[in-house]
């Protein structure tokens, strides 16, 4: 009889660590993972607004993306040459602090998710289980619990479970009952914490937070393309100088030629020739500096790009040529009109508009914690009739209660410093609203400003580079002619390369600066594969 208890009692026990490890191992981590990725993109496209940008390449990188979304491999083209949209595209797909603010908005909507859990119903199952031999004696316990608990839109919480002892019935024991105990309760509060919007606080606070994180990564977006384009231009721009660097080197290696043989043959006294040596030297040294600034800034885009910095890639210099095609375009917008539109396309600023009901609220939910503390507790257990009929609940012999619990507000100071802090945390919402209206009203003046000083700078430095260009055809010819001293044609020479290089600052600079009027005014758009383009 011993050994066939004994071999009973383990073969249920390996059935019943058989169950619960198979209701453990039902769900794989990749199955949790997925269901949040489903859970939080929900949200995510459901907050969304058209207004915001088009919904792409916002997933992460271990997410499956769209089919608009930016799909470009990390890696050098076979030519070595990166174009702008490549280099927005490459940057858009792979850069890490772009990675990061798309984790930040995933992150923010998966706390969504935990904040949505907490008014759905919570399913609980326990069992605990004991085995214990005492010389001869073996004892086999063993309870289970299964219940929900679900806290209601107004503040009320319900909670429900039923409890069994089946061990023994399982290894056959006549000796014993398979008893179960159904049990419920309700808490309701009746003032302090009631109602639904102090109860559901948190949730409303995490549903806003999910939707300012949209905004804040859209208006990241638009930053991060104007950004990308920058660094673009500026690196086209310093390779352009090495470009201009070189050839003055060279023009000042022949000038040198040049009054060398004139001092030679009597024209021109030596000292022409010595400063000649001179401004070679320094057309060399400029030119090595304006390698090495080059090379340093293109290391830096590559990092930008997610490359590595030994990747072997130049940016198109096409790109640089369309820009001078192109030259300068003038807005139709006026200031006013352009402040307007800023005012009601900014995200920002709608986030910190909205920020200020946040705080309107806080003070409400505060103010409530100050009152008394009443709720309504409603109680019921049954237990089943006895022996093995577990499954007949004795409700007539059940055991009901019903009360109330209060909590006077007798101590309060943690609750009183709470609101008036709330209090003050109002005044500083709204003073941080106007503060960003302003601020937004002048980055839209500044920025206008800054696009019409650029466009003039990109005309004057036109004109400038004309007459450099005349003044060293000139200056050259006097020269020869004997009417011109050296330094008058190694300064003209210099004003040369000055202008070139001024002139294309000027053209980058109003390029950048359209973009960041675009940007500050709110109508710059990004398109799925990365690249930029403004509503009028």
């Amino acid at each position: 009889m011993f050994c066939k208890f004994r071999l009973l009692t383990l073969l249920c026990w390996a059935l019943y660590a058989a169950v619960i490890l198979g209701m453990a191992g039902a769900c794989s981590p990749q199955h949790y993972k997925a269901e949040a990725d489903e859970e939080v993109y929900k949200i995510i496209d459901s907050k969304w607004e058209d207004n915001f940008g088009q919904k792409v390449n916002y997933t992460i990188g271990d997410v499956e993306p769209s089919p608009n979304d930016v799909q470009v491999e990390k890696a050098v083209p076979p030519s070595g040459v990166i174009s702008l949209a490549q280099a927005v595209g490459v940057a858009t797909a792979h850069n890490r602090d772009y990675q990061r603010q798309k984790e930040q908005l995933y992150l923010k909507a998966l706390d969504l998710t935990l904040a949505r859990h907490q008014f759905a119903r919570q399913w609980f199952g326990t069992i605990d289980a004991d085995y214990v031999k005492d010389g001869v004696d073996e004892k086999v316990s063993s309870d289970a619990e299964l219940g929900f608990s679900q806290l209601l839109a107004d503040g009320a919480r319900i909670s429900t479970s039923i409890a069994i002892d089946w061990a023994r019935f399982l290894t056959g024991d006549p000796r014993t009952s398979l008893g179960s105990v159904l049990s419920a309760s309700i808490r309701q509060p009746l003032l302090r914490g009631a109602g639904r919007k102090i109860a559901q606080e948190n949730l409303t606070q995490a549903e806003r937070n999910a939707l300012y994180q949209i905004r804040s990564f859209n208006r990241y977006r638009k930053t991060f393309v104007v950004s990308i384009v920058n660094d673009y231009y500026r690196v086209l721009q310093l390779r352009d100088a090495v470009t201009n660097a070189t050839s003055n080197y060279e023009t000042m290696l022949e000038v040198k030629k040049r009054s060398e043989m004139a001092a030679e043959a009597g024209v021109i006294p030596p000292f022409e020739v010595d400063q000649a040596e001179q401004s070679e030297l320094r057309a060399r040294d400029s030119y090595v500096r304006a390698k090495q600034s080059y090379e340093q800034a293109l290391d830096e885009f590559k990092i930008t790009l997610s490359l590595p910095t030994d990747a072997n890639v130049v940016m198109d210099q096409n790109e640089l040529k369309a820009l001078e095609e192109i030259g300068i375009s003038e807005l139709d917008y006026a200031p006013e009109a352009a402040i307007e539109t800023a005012l009601v396309r900014r995200l920002d600023l709608a986030n910190s508009g909205d920020s200020v009901d946040d705080a309107e609220r806080k003070v409400v939910v505060a103010a409530d914690d100050l009152g008394a503390e009443l709720d309504l507790i409603g109680s019921a257990s049954v237990s089943s009739a006895g022996r093995t009929d577990y499954s007949n609940l004795q409700f007539h012999r059940g055991t009901y209660g019903v009360g109330l619990e209060a909590d006077l507000p007798l101590d309060r100071k943690a609750e009183r410093n709470a609101y008036r802090e709330a209090l003050i945390t109002l005044e500083q919402r709204e003073r941080e609203y106007e503060n960003g209206v302003d601020q937004v009203k002048l980055a839209v003046r500044r920025a206008y400003r800054k696009l019409e000083e650029e466009a003039e700078s990109y005309r004057t430095q036109q004109k400038s580079l004309g007459l450099a260009e005349k003044r060293v055809e000139s200056t050259l010819l006097f020269w020869e002619l004997g009417r011109a001293r050296m330094r008058d044609l190694l300064e003209s020479q210099d004003d040369l390369l000055q202008a070139r290089n001024s002139l294309t600052a000027a053209l980058v600079a109003h390029t950048v600066a359209k973009l960041n009027f675009f940007r500050d005014v709110g109508i710059l758009e990004v398109r799925p594969d990365g690249m930029w383009e403004q509503e009028i």
